[in-house]
């Protein structure tokens, strides 16, 4: 098993290239179930995840080879069965139920896994999904589904589920008739997919907005796409110069989807201006000042960046609040921060940190994959060394992040425990 050792207290500075989204690419992927023609995609992040999904599409009868950030894709001869020995290493492998309903009528995925930061449910899914005509079944493990052909429905989300948003939007391109996505997720990696689905001719329109309309077409054709750059490892990078003092410039950056996590910043006293090498990030005046920070649904402030942020707060001047109103149990990083010499006070959905004037190296565990980063980052700023134990979670999310890193100047490593 990998860790990262850091020497921290060194100023970022230096230009990183941002790479394609994880969030974005998981789902679109997994839309190459729906499709009738190869598919080509670029900017394809070398993660993980990435590699568990394309296992996941072999086994389902979607061969791809991988090279070079570029997926290529044949046409699909399916299999209804999602495998748990992959499926419980990752929760966006849910993704695929749509489009095997949409395609075969018929599905046997096992409950999905990943990070442990709460139950996060699949019955949006899935209540969606028996709206459409589909009918399921919970057995030794497995979500198993049928349906003779998925029906066009109006579909109202409890909550605007990001992943719900995706396995209905998926579905609905193949159903008969039009659907009606009310009250869907507007994230930027929600608009990804809609966008690669209109080039392969699908019938879509809202997407980015509250209420989405698609109509069902019978087959979808194949196209070449680029993945949208990651926005959370942008906004990882940009915490990165501000918690070392540093000074970056981002490229393929994608700022316009990154407005709430900017604000923020830019409140707690980081300047940020867009150059033609891409956008630049520091601190306005070698000061950080104390915020507070409610995660919501986008475009409000994204729970992806909660832990980053909180380890910029930890040397903040003043106080600074954490509320986390997405993902329950999503504080493990805060006990971890506190061996580093946080102070941090965790009530209820919410955590109080108290800015210190120095982090302390010292050996931390990572709990998932956020919370990596936040610890990567503090060990960053920190007097001595840090050893980030259990990277296997930053892998899941990160392209080379220690390479990134080192080439800004980081004194950061890689070593086997």
């Amino acid at each position: 098993m990998d860790k990262l050792v850091i020497e921290g207290g060194v100023p970022l500075t230096g230009q990183v290239t941002i790479s394609g989204s994880k969030n974005a690419a998981l789902p679109i992927l997994f839309a190459s179930i729906l499709l009738s023609e190869p598919t080509t995609f670029t900017n394809v992040p070398m993660l993980r995840d990435i590699h568990t999904t394309l296992k996941l599409l072999s086994i389902l009868g979607c061969p791809a080879d991988f090279d070079n950030n570029v997926v290529s894709m044949t046409p699909c001869t399916l299999s209804p069965e999602a495998p748990y020995e992959l499926v419980k290493t990752m929760r966006a492998s849910v993704l695929c139920l749509g489009p095997l309903l949409a395609r075969l009528g018929e599905a046997r995925v096992a409950m999905p896994g990943g990070c442990a930061i709460g139950a996060r449910p699949v019955n949006l899914h899935l209540s969606g999904l028996e709206k459409m005509g589909a009918r399921f079944e919970l057995e030794e493990g497995y979500i198993i589904g049928r349906c003779r052909k998925l029906k066009g429905a109006h579909i109202i989300f409890d909550f605007p589920t990001v992943g719900g948003t995706e396995n209905l939007l998926m579905a609905a391109c193949l159903a008969e008739g039009d659907s009606i996505l009310e009250n869907a997720a507007k994230e930027p990696e929600v608009v990804d997919l809609a966008n690669f689905l209109i080039h392969c001719g699908a019938k879509i329109s809202g997407h980015g907005a509250s209420i989405v309309h698609v109509s069902g077409v019978s087959s979808l054709g194949g196209c070449s796409y680029p993945i949208m750059p990651d926005r959370i490892e942008a906004g990882t990078f940009i915490v990165a110069a501000g918690i070392t003092d540093g000074e970056l410039v981002l490229q393929n950056c994608p700022s316009e989807e990154l407005d709430a996590l900017l604000v923020k910043l830019s409140a707690m006293g980081m300047h940020f201006e867009n150059t033609k090498e891409g956008l630049l990030a520091r601190r306005r005046n070698g000061s950080l000042r104390g915020a507070d920070v409610r995660t919501q649904p986008y475009p409000g402030f994204p729970t992806d960046m909660q832990a980053q942020v909180m380890a910029l707060m930890c040397l903040a001047e003043g106080s600074s609040v954490v509320e986390e109103s997405i993902v329950e149990n999503r504080f493990m990083h805060v006990q971890e921060l506190a061996r580093m010499g946080a102070d941090i006070r965790l009530s209820g959905h919410s955590a109080i940190v108290r800015g210190v004037g120095q982090l302390i190296g010292a050996p931390v565990m990572a709990s998932d994959l956020r919370a990596s980063a936040s610890l990567v980052l503090a060990g960053l700023a920190a007097k001595g060394t840090t050893q980030v134990q259990r990277i296997y979670h930053l892998d899941r999310g990160y392209e080379r992040i220690e390479t990134k890193l080192a080439a800004v100047g980081a004194r950061i490593r890689r070593k086997k425990e």
